[in-house]
């Protein structure tokens, strides 16, 4: 077989060694168009768990590697001289000129051919081989070239960045946080070799400009950035190669592979470098191609989808993560205002990869001061978790940060709820939920989405809802809003287990912003009218006043997922032309005219909250300036907290679910508009609940589907944290003593199997 690879950089180099080691008749050329002492950038870094995959694919490589890099177990967050030290974290340095030569030192004692100043313009010179692999970087040609075929996307992110270095000795991987009269300026760096870090410079596009920065004039930028780090260079210079100011092109190809070509490295996907280094991904990448191609003797259609199919998942959930990472960094002006640990444990959690029970295993020491500090801000006793510290709202005192978040139970008779509806909000809150919101609940009969939904409209559903809140108030310490809502251009549909959003048989008349159905299952809704509105307006005003003679605590107004007062707020259902349509301004002011009447006439010590979609997961959908703008104004308006959601808007969303997915638009509105919020989504655990609460990304954190099947996850929570908690009524207290130390049991095994598996150091012994 003869294997051609364009691109001598580390993914090519190391895939060639472990091919040729494994199959030495095999011919393999590099052909890299520049010479062989070329490095453009200063280090490159590797975790633990990298290292032992290198020491175990190819020892001689791993031993080279070892003998020149820069350890570290410690990573530090200084921000304006504060500084936080978090230990426990492995990882090392290495320059990338030495880790070439060392990899073409490998290739050589191998027998691949390694071709340098040698330019491959035209594939037909390589019309012999049976493998292309095409690892020539973020600027592939080869992948420019058939980048149709390959399906390459690529999107210039908003920071700036530049890429420098300098003599200061760092004994710490190093985020260096600097507010400048321009803006925020952060420095990561690292110490790859004795005597030489790293220091990648990056700010916001306003920043940068304010700051007169010029994109190639290297020496006006050594010299500002020299002056606005003064205090963090302690007196060393910084050393320019090639160091232009960039943005951070986010690659992604729908296919990897076309004939015989394939991609790897950053030619196949780019990983913004603030969750790691683009090496390790390409090296990586490279032992999986090597592994696929060994696996797959003359079969490349075969090795190059084993080889896709092995990585594909991996790098795709690496890059979201790092996009969620950058995401953080893009935002910085808006972090920079928390307090310093909160600030530091938002560093380090950034990438929802990393949480609070994560950094306890590495350093206590860091997560007692941050959960300390959140405390001692909140007036709470210094070890209490953060899940499960009170929160007030007005007058309505919450017993912890744990919300039952609104899920259609479809089992109301006309509207009317019934004694599942008592069992099923009653176990919640004998459970320990610090406050339940129900299910949404339609202002009218034509406002609900199913034949099953709860109403507030009439006062035999008042009478059945008072049931409900007074079992919740004389058993529990719980509290209890209702979200009112009306269905919009999403009513009169079957039942979820019945159909997924189709109308049911006989349809009543739909209302929404615009006359455009949800699907092709669907009616198409009337436009609304001056004088429906006026009518909804007061179907509204009635339920709130019922809402109250009904013994809720709080009130949320449902302005999410499509349904009628989202549909004017969204762009993609409001295709109005009059005052009610267009910019946002006119887009807000149907739903802000029924928000402030029921403002009026709910008592004031009670809070109303307002619950939106951040995003439309569509083209063309709801804009993040969109989204702040519609929080300003309902915050203006009264609204005490935000529950933040998205999508569902439009049939053709295309969400990108994942752990804890929706909190960065939580972070968006809590951190700009500066108003509470609730979060929610795939937020599973007690862990991921007290991080989002500790990281500042929201208030309250809310759960669906976790609570359906488990209405005591709040008690299991509590003991678990083993916190003891005043609020178990009295018939349950006694399985106190049983629960409690089994999932203190639980808990030490878990964290026992999570140092087992934590990768080896591969810190050299002095």
């Amino acid at each position: 077989m003869k294997i051609s690879v364009i691109g001598g950089g580390p993914g090519g180099l190391y895939f060639s060694i472990l091919t040729k080691k494994a199959q030495p008749d095999c011919q393999i050329d590099v052909y890299e168009r520049n010479k062989a002492d070329d490095s453009f950038g200063f280090g490159v870094v590797f975790s633990d768990e990298t290292l032992s995959e290198f020491l175990t694919k190819d020892p001689e490589s791993y031993e080279l590697i070892r003998s020149k890099f820069a350890y570290w177990d410690d990573l530090d967050v200084a921000r304006d001289g504060e500084v936080v030290r978090i230990t426990g974290n492995g990882f090392c340095g290495c320059s990338r000129k030495t880790l070439l030569e060392l990899l073409q030192q490998r290739c050589r004692e191998e027998g691949v051919n390694l071709h340098f100043e040698t330019n491959i313009d035209d594939l037909s010179q390589l019309s012999d081989s049976d493998i292309i692999v095409a690892s020539d970087g973020i600027n592939s040609a080869i992948r420019d070239r058939f980048a149709s075929d390959f399906g390459t996307k690529t999107e210039l992110k908003k920071n700036r960045f530049v890429w420098m270095g300098s003599t200061r000795p760092l004994d710490a991987f190093t985020y260096f946080f600097r507010t400048t009269p321009y803006g925020t300026i952060v420095a990561h760096t690292y110490q790859y070799q004795e005597g030489m870090s790293t220091w990648i410079f990056e700010c916001s596009d306003a920043t940068w400009q304010k700051a007169g920065f010029s994109v190639t004039d290297e020496k006006d930028t050594i010299q500002k950035i020299e002056s606005l780090f003064k205090e963090e260079l302690q007196g060393h210079g910084l050393i320019s190669n090639r160091s232009h100011w960039r943005q951070f092109p986010a690659i992604t190809n729908d296919n990897w592979h076309k004939d015989n070509i394939v991609l790897l490295g950053d030619a196949k996907a780019t990983a913004h470098y603030s969750i790691g280094s683009g090496t390790k991904l390409a090296m990586e990448c490279a032992i999986a191609l090597s592994e696929a191609v060994i696996s797959n003797p003359g079969n490349v259609t075969a090795a190059f989808q084993q080889y896709e199919k092995m990585r594909r998942n991996r790098v795709e959930m690496i890059q979201y993560a790092a996009n969620v990472s950058l995401d953080w960094f893009e935002h910085m002006d808006r972090h920079i205002e928390h307090d310093f640990m909160q600030f530091a444990f938002g560093v380090m959690t950034r990438s929802k990869k990393v949480t609070f029970e994560n950094m306890a295993l590495r350093d206590t020491t860091f997560t007692q001061k941050v959960l300390a500090e959140f405390n001692h801000k909140n007036n709470n006793t210094a070890n209490t978790p953060a899940a499960f510290t009170p929160f007030q709202l007005r007058e309505m005192a919450l017993k912890n940060r744990i919300v039952m978040s609104p899920m259609g139970q479809y089992s109301a008779e006309d509207g009317l709820v019934s004694d599942w509806h008592l069992m099923h909000y009653g176990a919640r809150a004998t459970g320990g939920v610090g406050l339940i919101l129900t299910e949404m609940t339609a202002v009218s009969q034509t406002g609900r989405i199913t034949l099953g939904c709860a109403g507030i409209y009439t006062k035999e559903q008042v009478v059945a809802w008072k049931k409900v809140t007074d079992f919740i108030h004389h058993n529990t310490a719980t509290k209890i809003g209702i979200q009112l809502g009306h269905s919009g251009r999403k009513g009169a549909t079957k039942k979820p287990w019945e159909g997924a959003t189709e109308s049911i048989e006989k349809p009543w008349e739909l209302l929404s912003a615009s006359p455009l159905a949800f699907n092709d299952k669907t009616a198409v809704p009337k436009e609304m009218t001056a004088q429906d509105m006026e009518q909804v307006i007061t179907e509204f005003v009635q339920a709130a006043k019922n809402a109250d003679e009904a013994g809720f605590d709080m009130i949320e107004l449902q302005a999410h997922h499509g349904f009628l007062l989202a549909s004017f707020l969204s762009p993609l259902t409001n295709i109005r032309q009059d005052e009610f349509g267009g910019n946002i301004e006119n887009r807000l002011r149907f739903p802000l005219q029924v928000f402030e009447a029921i403002r009026k006439v709910f008592p004031a010590a009670k809070p109303m909250s307002v619950r939106i979609s951040a995003s439309d997961w569509a083209t063309n959908g709801i804009s993040e300036d969109d989204t702040i703008a519609i929080a300003e104004a309902f915050k203006n308006a009264g609204a005490d907290i935000i529950n933040v959601s998205t999508g569902n808007t439009v049939s053709g969303q295309k969400p990108q679910v994942g752990r804890m997915w929706q909190t960065p638009f939580s972070d968006t509105i809590r951190n700009t508009v500066h108003i509470p919020t609730i979060t929610t989504g795939y937020i599973q655990d007690i862990d991921q609940i007290n991080t989002i609460l500790l990281n500042g990304r929201a208030d309250l954190v809310a759960l669906g589907r976790p609570l359906l099947i488990d209405p005591n996850f709040v008690r299991n929570a509590q003991a678990y944290e083993q916190y003891q908690t005043d609020d178990i009524p009295k018939q349950y207290q006694a399985g106190i003593s049983h629960l409690y130390p089994l999932k203190s049991a639980e808990r030490k095994a878990a964290e026992g199997m999570k140092k087992a598996l934590k990768p080896e150091s591969h810190k050299k012994n002095s």
